[in-house]
Order: structure tokens, then sequence, then C-alpha cells
């Protein structure tokens, strides 16, 4: 079906945006790619000015395009497909702030300061799970790829477990962070991963360009 801006009361960009939604629906893998090119940078700056943190920033874009792209069906051209998109962030990005204000009344009311528990000592220590299974399925390029995306602290919990293959206690005493950290940490990296990986047009997007281009552009874009 042709799409159009008059059909749709669109203005041109964003019934292009519709064009390409439509593209990726239909199996288009360089139509996410566009649509993650043209709002990566501009998403990321509403997302920094709510945070005010570049790698909170960083991995909460990436959240975003993840979730959208999930449920890319479920966009309606009744307004622009950036309005669609800058709300799912949003909105996620509101979600991510009041965790981490409940973690940190968590912290504050629940652990003593020489204490080795946390805020995750309700996360199961198990071998396996459908995160670790994506993991460890995916190639092994793609991942890396993926997982250098990350933010310094969660790129290096995955990077020991992992590649390396350190246990949590093994990670604990290397970094010299308690446990519950550890489990912490590594539950939020998996998460990220986990979307970013499964996300419809991962591959197209990891394929674009390198990891250093892309941190390039990111550190530009608040300098």
């Amino acid at each position: 079906m042709e799409v159009t801006a008059t059909t749709h009361n669109l203005s041109k960009k964003a019934a292009k945006d519709y064009e390409l939604v439509i593209e990726a629906i239909n199996g288009n893998q360089s139509a996410y790619a566009t649509l993650m090119n043209r709002y990566r940078y501009s998403v990321y700056h509403q997302l920094y000015g709510m945070v005010k943190d570049r790698n909170d920033a960083e991995d909460l874009t990436l959240e975003a395009f993840g979730k959208a792209f999930n449920k890319l069906s479920s966009y309606e051209p009744r307004f622009a497909f950036s309005t669609w998109l800058f709300k799912i962030a949003i909105n996620n990005c509101i979600d991510h702030i009041r965790k981490k204000r409940l973690v940190t009344l968590s912290i504050d009311d629940t652990i003593l300061p020489d204490s080795d528990a946390s805020f995750a000592r309700n996360i199961k220590d198990t071998k396996r799970n459908p995160e670790e299974d994506i993991i460890r399925t995916q190639k092994i390029d793609l991942m890396r790829e993926a997982v250098g995306m990350l933010s310094p602290k969660y790129r290096t919990m995955i990077e020991m477990r992992y590649f390396e293959e350190l246990s949590y206690n093994e990670i604990a005493d290397e970094l010299e962070i308690p446990l519950g950290t550890v489990k912490a940490q590594l539950f939020r990296a998996k998460e990220m991963l986990y979307s970013l990986l499964n996300a419809p047009g991962a591959q197209a997007y990891f394929d674009l360009d390198n990891k250093k281009t892309k941190s390039k552009k990111l550190a530009k874009a608040v300098a």
C-alpha cells in the first residue's frame, strides 16, 4: 500500500517515517537502521536532559529503540512516528528514574555500611535463565558489539562474567565491591543486552557502523 502525507495528514517527514515503519514491519532490515539513525541523537539529547548522565542516557536510548521496534506493529499514523517514539523513550526514562530512587531508598533503609548484602539480594543466582540463553546462543561478534555499546560498568561486568567466565564472588573480589552489587549490575546489564539482541532490526543496526564511530558521535552530541 502506498503511504502519503495526504492520506494520513502527516508532514512529508512523518509520512516518510511511516513508509519506513511499514517497510520494517515487512522485514526490511535497513528500514530499522534508517529510523534509528534519524532519531538516535535527538532521543539521546532528550534523555540526557532528564538523567544528566551520559552512560545512563546512552543505555536508555538503546532501550527505547528496542522497546519501540518490538512493538512497531502497534504504531498508528494518527500522529508522527517521532512523537510515538519519544513517548516510549520518556516513559521508559521516568520508570528508570523511579526505580533508581526506590533502589536508593532500599539501600538506605536496609543495608548496613559494612554489610555484604544489597538491594539485589532477592535476585536468584541461577546458572541458566532466558537472558543468559540469549547471550550464549547469539553470534559472538554480534554480542561483543552489543556489549561494547553498554556503559563501562555494565560492559565490565558482562566481560568478566561471560568472556572471562568469572564467578560472582570472583568478580566481587576483583572489583572490590559487594557481591550484591555485582548481581544487581549483571541483572541490569543482561536486561539491556537481551533487549538489544532480540529487537527487530538489531542485525541491521549493528552492521550500520562500528563501535568507535558510534562512540565518537555520542561524545560529540554532548560536547
